[in-house]
């Protein structure tokens, strides 16, 4: 009688320690999960998927050595500003209070990537002399992002459009009132600039009363090797 509750606690161990291997043979995992499910309840935990990797500008993936992360945003109707964002820095953007009507324009050195000046030219209502006088003098190899807001085009005349021509525009001989226009090019450029989309005004297929659907274009610039003296 005196072995009775020695006894029993060993095979209450034994059975234990039996159903516990089992269990984790079956489950395939090993005794320290097994004890985790039997306090969870018997359910498993799960491991939480990683979030997705965010490459400069919010690119999908990175962009190669010397190139340059962008991503440019026109602006919705004449509510929301246009945004442009190079290599994770926000050059031109609502929140920096930096934005205007028409062209919001921010110009890169070509080699370096560094910053040289934004600016934006009312198309409605602004002087395009100011345009003209901003494109004419720029170097050779200076990159050119432009994003419109509301109106780019009403002031635009023909030497304008050409100035966006040779820095790689194929758009801006078609650009009209109120259309969506985003846009990379450089000085200098030998072809026709691959970064650039152009949406009409067009009543029938607006997104916003009187205006076309914000554009969103992003991609990797190739920065220019150093001129030789």
């Amino acid at each position: 009688m005196r072995l009775a509750g020695p006894l029993r606690a060993v095979v209450v161990v034994f059975l234990v320690g039996l159903t516990w291997l089992l269990a984790s043979s079956i489950l395939g995992g090993d005794g320290t999960s097994v004890v985790k499910m039997f306090f969870a309840g018997g359910e498993e935990e799960t491991t939480p998927e990683p979030r997705p990797r965010r490459y400069k500008c919010g690119l999908s993936a990175p962009c190669p050595p010397k190139h340059l992360a962008f991503r440019l945003v026109s602006g919705a109707a004449n509510v929301i500003g246009p945004k442009i964002c190079l290599e994770d820095k926000i050059l031109i953007s609502s929140i920096k209070d930096n934005v205007g009507r028409g062209l919001n324009i921010a110009l890169v050195n070509g080699v370096t990537g560094e910053l040289l000046e934004t600016k934006s030219f009312d198309m409605w209502a602004g002087d395009v002399s100011d345009l003209l006088k901003f494109l004419r003098p720029l170097h050779e190899g200076t990159l050119v992002f432009v994003a419109s807001f509301d109106d780019p085009a009403t002031k635009l005349n023909d030497e304008a459009r050409h100035l966006f021509d040779e820095l790689g525009s194929t758009a801006i001989k078609d650009l009209g009132f109120r259309d969506s226009w985003v846009f990379v090019g450089a000085k200098g450029i030998e072809n026709k600039s691959p970064f650039e989309q152009r949406m009409k005004n067009s009543k029938s297929s607006n997104k916003y009363e009187g205006w076309p659907e914000s554009l969103e274009m992003d991609g990797c610039v190739p920065l220019r090797a150093p001129l030789e003296s």
